[in-house]
Parts: structure tokens; C-alpha cells; sequence
């Protein structure tokens, strides 16, 4: 089970570093920056977006939308038909935990990637 989640995770970090590495060397050549600045800008915000979507996922409140089923009329009053909300259920909550953990891990590595490529500071 470790060395399968091991596995996707890296994946994830693999697809992630690329198209941030690709997405920074177009956009630095297109406005004219220097390459390192560029690389390690691009990480800096990539990994910004990812740590604050991590933390939205990770609040996301108990209950969810009710889309199908039965009890659900779309065509229905508003206030007198069935509700539109229901519980989230654990398996649920359980995603919702780890979707958000993810985020802000692959967030925080791809900033300590970027303050690695940042060539303004010296890190040792």
C-alpha cells in the first residue's frame, strides 16, 4: 500500500515540477527574464496556489450537495420541496483530509525548489 501511494505521489510531484519548469522557462523568454529568476519565480507561485488550495480543500465543511437521487425534485419549490444538502459521508471527510495534505505538501516542496533555484541567496 506505501510504495503505491509512494508511487503516485511521485508522479504527482514529476507532473507537477515539469509543467511548473516548462510553464516558467516559456513565460520567462516571453517577458525576457533570466532563466533562474524565471525558474524560480514560477516554483514560488506554483507552490503558493497549491499550499492556499490545500487549505480551502482542507476546510471544506460536513455537508455536500445533494445532485441525484431520490428526493431530489429540480423542478420543485424552493422553500417547501426536499432538501439539497446532506451529510458528508466518512469516506468523504477522509478524502477531503488527504486531497488536502497532498496539496499542501507538493506546495511546500515546490517553494523549497524554488528557493533552491533562486540564485540571489547563497544557501550555504
Amino acid at each position: 500500500m506505501w510504495v503505491a501511494a509512494g508511487r503516485r505521489f511521485v508522479g504527482l510531484f514529476v507532473l507537477s515540477t515539469g509543467i511548473t519548469l516548462v510553464l516558467s522557462i516559456v513565460l520567462g523568454l516571453l517577458f525576457d527574464a533570466s532563466l533562474t529568476r524565471a525558474i524560480s519565480l514560477g516554483f514560488y507561485v506554483m507552490g503558493s496556489f497549491l499550499l492556499v488550495s490545500g487549505f480551502f480543500v482542507g476546510n471544506r465543511g460536513p455537508v455536500r450537495l445533494k445532485t441525484t437521487g431520490a428526493g431530489v425534485d429540480p423542478g420543485g419549490p424552493l422553500l417547501f420541496g426536499s432538501r439539497f444538502v446532506r451529510w458528508a459521508t466518512p469516506s468523504e471527510r477522509e478524502e477531503t483530509i488527504n486531497l488536502s495534505a497532498i496539496f499542501i505538501t507538493l506546495g511546500f516542496v515546490l517553494i523549497l525548489i524554488g528557493v533552491a533555484a533562486d540564485n540571489r541567496y547563497n544557501l550555504v
